[in-house]
């Protein structure tokens, strides 16, 4: 029966319901996904060996009849064992298989078969099988061209498995599928396919499932990964052009005040602020959306570049939206600002705002701070009265409309869609916002170019004069005390302390008749610092005399803000946090960052850690605690502990993670094997060059009406936020 990529699995006639469920826990459906389930590696098992060519340890394939098979059972542990002597022209050999007594049905004797698997030696010095795979051969013999193996004498393909379903089990139901599938139509270009030496679509399938040789096997990889590549490059690059032939709100520049308020702020900007201002303010003036990512090191001073492009649109009359993931930075940009305009003289000063859940306040030009009902605020920001608004996405709601809002600054998300722009700016025109996104999460390269290709990217590479650089060392569980007292001196000497944990409470062990049961992974969960628990340990029992204080996401807005108040103000020593205080606070006082369990932390995650210290005059340190021995562990720490910056840093964590774990996969909904190439610049580069040549040309894709197809079901599957 012809099948095609949508047959279901169910309803192909030999797969048995089990079966079909056991497909079902990897997430195949469908005959394309179980194509599309690719092998993760494969054992070569294409040399026929004579039986008295064999060697202890060896991985080989042997051809012979089945002279002897039986089964026994072992009584003290249950276990049935099948056992079989296989012998060709040269001399024969034992196979032993366990708990499989079915094989002696099948291996009858007299039978032909191929075994293929490692060669062990017994305690006695006796060569023998275990648990080989096996294949009854028809008409002679395999090696003679007269049958097609799917488990020895070639390349066996090993995939990934899960309980009750192994590679031998995938390859018998792969083999007869891709002999029965309808041709699959070609939808990559010829000129894509010509420059890189692809096969074409059926070849590629056949190659990567049972391929002749390694080769083969690694071309056809690399062309489905190249597929994945080419797609998200299209689809941002058409994004990129679609969003060209959008009307913004055109943003005048005038450069002499420019000039004005950056020699008023009380530092000088460094080279690559200037360049990040410089290309922001050519971009709103062009009548076009901005589309820009701003990244830099935290601390390097991108706040300050925001604030300049928000005041440029406000000098124009124009409103301009300052989004932040949490309330706490919410409040700390709006702080940020206030700080920066009792500097700034040159410019009429436009009214700001802090609207959040919990929160509504308005600052007016003459410094004065007002607290007011949140109603009142929505309407002056309707009415055009207020000119930047700072929130969380708080103001991502119906009743929030802007008059004339004309720049959206957003912290840490680096898409926000044009839908979304103009579902903010009201809807009322024809306009779309221009956009700024703000990253201090280093980005690699080759994610840059790919999964963040739609967006313009301004660098800032160096860190603001004066600014010291962070020590950060390894702590071994024998080196706490001494850290302990070291922390200890730091206070004394009038600095401050933040201290993080993974979680914010310790988790449950549960009683002892359940204890005995749990998974290793539960029990390491239980070993995890907890907020809670190190706040307890620190406040009473290590630091007594000391201002302790504990903060994480379950508190009130008002809890929180009145600890991280009162932290700044310098009333607390010591700062008990989760992650809470990953992203923009701001305390020049501290200088000790203590990180419990930071093999759980993601390196861009411990840098953005460090980061919160270091921001004052005073040397600052972070500590990495860690009770794990494990030589990964050891390596992604002190590839924090010696990156020179964030950008270095990226690229050593996406080689060390991988750029599945790097971006979160099972939040992508991107492909494995594409995941894996977003380690090959090359290959990125050459889907973004094939992909530009035929938007060339071809914008919409008239003349791939497959390609416009296969693009379209892509970003679907994928969701890239």
């Amino acid at each position: 029966m012809p099948l095609n990529p949508d047959t279901p699995i169910f309803g192909i006639r030999g797969i048995s319901p089990m079966f079909a469920k056991r497909l079902d826990k990897l997430g195949i459906k469908t005959v394309r996904e179980l194509l599309w389930h690719f092998p993760a590696r494969y054992e070569d098992f294409s040399k026929i060996y004579n039986i008295a060519e064999l060697e202890p340890g060896q991985q080989a394939t042997i051809s012979g009849v089945v002279e002897e098979i039986g089964t026994r059972r072992t009584w003290r542990r249950h276990m049935t064992i099948v056992e079989a002597i296989i012998a060709d022209e040269t001399g024969s050999i034992r196979a032993v298989w366990f708990n499989q007594p079915y094989i002696a049905n099948t291996l009858r004797q007299g039978r032909m078969v191929n075994f293929a698997g490692k060669v062990s030696l017994s305690d006695e010095g006796e060569m023998y099988f275990s648990h080989p795979a096996y294949e009854i051969v028809k008409n002679g013999g395999v090696g003679y061209g007269e049958t097609e193996t799917r488990h020895t004498a070639r390349l066996v393909p090993i995939y990934p498995e899960t309980r009750g379903l192994t590679s031998k089990g995938i390859r018998f139901l792969v083999q007869p599928i891709l002999k029965n599938l309808d041709d699959l139509p070609e939808w990559l270009p010829n000129n894509a396919l010509k420059e890189n030496g692809f096969p074409e679509i059926n070849q590629a399938l056949k190659d990567i499932h049972f391929p002749a040789q390694v080769e083969d096997a690694l071309v056809a990889k690399k062309r489905f990964a190249f597929e994945d590549l080419f797609l998200l490059q299209l689809a941002n690059l058409r994004q990129k052009s679609k969003l060209a032939e959008e009307k913004a709100p055109v943003i005048e520049t005038d450069l002499e005040l420019v000039k004005k308020i950056l020699a008023e702020l009380p530092f000088e900007l460094t080279l690559s602020q200037k360049k990040s201002l410089w290309e922001i303010l050519q971009d709103v003036e062009r009548g076009r959306p901005m589309n820009r990512l701003l990244q830099g090191d935290v601390g390097s001073g991108k706040t300050v570049i925001a604030v300049l492009a928000a005041l440029t649109a406000a000098e124009s009359g124009l409103q301009t939206a300052f989004m932040a993931p949490t309330e706490i930075l919410a409040r700390q940009h709006f702080l940020t600002i206030k700080k920066l305009f009792s500097h700034i003289k040159a410019t009429a000063q436009p009214t700001i705002c802090l609207l959040t859940s919990s929160e509504s306040r308005v600052l007016y030009p003459d410094d004065m701070e007002t607290i007011v009902k949140k109603p009142e605020l929505i309407k002056k920001i309707q009415l055009g009265e207020v000119k930047i608004v700072i929130g969380t996405h708080a103001l991502i709601q119906k009743n929030v409309l802007f008059k004339d809002l004309a720049l959206v600054i957003i912290d840490e998300q680096h898409r926000f869609g044009v839908s979304q722009r103009q579902a903010l700016a009201g809807g009322t025109n024809a306009y779309v916002p221009h956009l700024l996104s703000m990253s201090a999460t280093p980005i690699p390269r080759t994610l840059m170019l790919t999964v963040f290709g739609d967006l313009d990217v301004s660098l800032i590479t160096e860190m603001p004069a004066g600014r010291k650089n962070i020590v950060t060392k390894i702590i071994s569980p024998d080196k706490r005390s001494e850290t302990y007292e070291f922390i200890r001196k730091e206070i004394r000497a009038g600095r401050q302390a933040f201290v993080i944990c993974p979680r914010i409470e310790q988790a449950q062990a549960g009683n002892d008749s359940t204890t005995a049961s749990v998974s290793e992974t539960q029990k390491k969960l239980w070993e995890v610092k907890s907020v809670t628990e190190e706040y307890e340990k620190l406040s009473k029992t290590i630091f007594p005399d000391l201002r302790v204080a504990m903060l994480h996401g379950r508190l009130k807005p008002k809890e929180k803000e009145k600890i991280m108040r009162e932290f700044g103000e310098g009333k607390t020593d010591i700062l008990v946090s989760t992650s809470v205080v990953e992203v923009g606070v701001d305390i020049p006082n501290a200088t000790i960052m203590m990180i419990e369990g930071s093999d759980r932390f993601g390196l861009a995650q411990l840098y953005q850690f460090r980061g919160r210290v270091g921001r004052g005059e005073h040397q600052s340190y972070c500590l990495l605690f860690t009770d794990s021995s494990s030589k990964t562990t050891a390596a992604r720490l002190k590839a924090i502990a010696e990156a020179k910056n964030g950008f270095e840093l990226a690229e050593q964590d996406l080689k060390l993670r991988g750029p599945g774990e790097f971006l979160g996969q099972s939040q992508s909904g991107f492909p494995d094997i594409a995941m894996e190439s977003l380690n090959n610049p090359e290959l990125v580069k050459s889907a973004r060059e094939a992909a530009a040549q035929i938007l060339k040309t071809d914008t919409n894709l008239k003349k791939y009406p497959l390609l416009k197809e296969r693009l379209t079901a892509f970003q679907n599957e994928i969701h890239l936020e």
